[in-house]
């Protein structure tokens, strides 16, 4: 099975969607949304959205019809220059793949809230921006960030994309005038409805906004708003607050471990910080958070780049109710091009690391050598994920406590040693020594691992993620039998350094290490056995490491 290129459109389509877009379609808006579907149908096919859909189909968000998208040359006489981010933001030259997803987030918005860039009626003191985010896979290093461990995660190809208007407003003028009120809005490709939020304002103060019951439909909105309370102390010393319309369009499969939820946070984070910056030369976003910024001794992207993780890892364990690490969205946030972060959860700081890029390496490691990552989804997620994750947290914490008992000065689970573990043994009960025993010694592995990456000793990181999926079937119990099937069929066959688990458990992706001249026979293998094993689909993607969030300057594409 071949792995669909990235971007790849059909070149019918966009001689057609030319012609239309100049000329008829601005007369026949009916005609518009059918010649935008037919162009997405004829798209789709090969790109990466449909295989992202395909490829999370398993998944009960994903069954919902995909919103119409405008042909790519449309939305490019739609875009406007002045829409383009402050220049000191980080940006990245429009990419294929979220040139695609601009399109689907360009015609949701139009057809949710009516208005587009070039329309004659556009509010113009809005202006116009764009952000995205990319999901996460982790090679090593699980379970681990919310005891302050080491983890080692890279940006995958897959994201989320913000497009929409927005600016600062003074708290007195949240009506337009003619009795409407200016609120926050925000629609996703993956929802049916667009959810609006205002913020509550009590004797001139700003207070958060409220968030919808986790059971709620709209329950997904809070990954929004939690983000959107996180960024109003930025606030706090002026009359203004947040006023927007935003569209979202992602590609990474959601309940699949790939971090969607770090994926959707960072953007909108992004899309605010283009908010913020644009009304103050770019003093305003992270300006309540000048003291922490102080310690990245003036490397400010680094600082917001880590500053924007915590604030986003905040939003989702207060208002999401989900009490996760700072791993995915840390990454989503600060990845860089080419390279794996080691992070370290305590100090909240990150080494990058190239694969086999050690200049000390003897020999360094040809390009042709070097291997690929594998990522394959089981499109199986268990019940009992959810629930078990907070659990997992407490006896983590429980463990915590059976060790500072026999050592005072063991302050995290990433203080002990394995001695420390054995020590309590007598005193913990087998599951919390099992728990204890996995966090330790997958600090050990995640910090060997980078060793082992940098330097091109590629069989010893195969052998420390096949130790890694070892410990959490056995110790941390977060496999499941469609998992343990695709990591023993990857660590039988030739070609393949090592294969584990990746993100939460009980379901989800595995990722592997392939030799390059492997990677497309293991990928069908895969396919072909797993369906064999266990009658269900599998599907998988080969990567690279990518850049984390950035802001997209939205002026025609060349």
């Amino acid at each position: 099975m071949k792995t669909p290129k990235r971007g790849s459109i059909g070149g019918n389509s966009t001689v057609i969607g030319t012609f239309w877009s100049e000329g008829i379609v601005r007369l026949l808006p009916s005609l518009r949304i059918r010649l935008c579907l037919s162009i997405v149908l004829l798209q789709r096919s090969s790109s990466p959205l449909f295989f992202a859909k395909a490829f999370g189909s398993s998944h009960k968000a994903t069954t919902m019809s995909p919103p119409f998208r405008k042909d790519a040359t449309q939305t490019k006489t739609a875009l406007l220059a002045s829409a383009r981010p402050n220049s000191s933001a980080q940006e990245a030259p429009i990419s294929n793949q979220a040139r695609m997803l601009l399109d689907e987030a360009t015609l949701l918005f139009e057809s949710t809230f009516g208005v587009s860039s070039d329309d004659s009626d556009d509010d113009k003191s809005f202006p116009w921006y764009c952000s995205m985010a990319p999901g996460r896979v982790n090679l090593i290093g699980e379970h681990v960030d919310y005891t302050g461990g080491f983890v080692f995660p890279m940006a995958i190809g897959y994201g989320t994309l913000c497009y929409g208007r927005g600016k600062l407003v003074r708290k007195s003028s949240r009506s337009d005038g003619m009795g409407a009120v200016r609120e926050c809005r925000v629609i996703s490709s993956m929802q049916k409805d667009a959810v609006s939020f205002c913020p509550v304002i009590a004797d001139g103060e700003v207070s958060s906004l409220e968030t919808y019951d986790l059971k709620s439909p709209h329950a997904w909105a809070n990954y929004v708003i939690g983000v959107v309370n996180n960024y109003l102390p930025d606030l706090s010393s002026l009359d203004l607050v947040f006023c927007f319309d935003v569209a979202i369009a992602g590609d990474v499969p959601l309940g699949s471990g790939l971090s969607s939820s770090a994926s959707l946070e960072v953007s909108v984070a992004r899309f605010l910080e283009c908010i913020l910056d644009a009304h103050r030369d770019n003093e305003l976003a992270f300006s309540s958070s000048q003291d922490a910024m102080l310690k990245y001794d003036g490397d400010a992207d680094k600082g917001r780049a880590i500053q924007r993780a915590l604030r986003c890892q905040h939003a989702e364990r207060t208002y999401c109710g989900t009490p996760c690490g700072i791993m995915d969205q840390f990454v989503s946030s600060a990845a860089k091009q080419g390279s794996v972060l080691l992070i370290d959860c305590e100090s909240v700081d990150y080494e990058e690391v190239t694969i086999g890029g050690d200049a000390d390496a003897q020999p360094p490691t040809a390009a042709e050598d070097l291997p690929v990552v594998i990522v394959c989804n089981s499109n199986v997620k268990h019940d009992n994920a959810g629930g078990e994750y907070p659990i997992r947290v407490k006896q983590c914490d429980d463990a915590l406590t059976a060790l500072q008992a026999v050592d005072p000065d063991i302050t995290s689970l990433r203080k002990a040693t394995l001695s420390n573990v054995e020590a309590a043994k007598s005193q913990i009960d087998d599951v919390t020594y099992r728990r204890a025993k996995h966090v330790v010694t997958e600090n050990e592995r995640t910090l060997q691992a980078k060793t082992a990456l940098s330097t091109g000793d590629f069989a010893t990181m195969g052998q420390l993620m096949n130790a890694s999926h070892k410990s959490m079937k056995d110790d941390y119990e977060v496999s499941c039998r469609e998992i343990d099937i695709l990591v023993e069929l990857a660590q039988g066959y030739n070609g393949v350094y090592g294969s584990r688990l990746t993100g939460g458990g009980f379901g989800g992706c595995t990722v592997s290490l392939v030799q390059r001249t492997a990677a497309e026979g293991f990928m069908t293998y895969l396919k072909a056995e797993y369906k064999k094993n266990t009658n269900l689909e599998c599907t998988s993607f080969q990567t690279m490491p990518e850049g984390g969030a950035r802001s997209i300057p939205l002026e025609p594409f060349h």
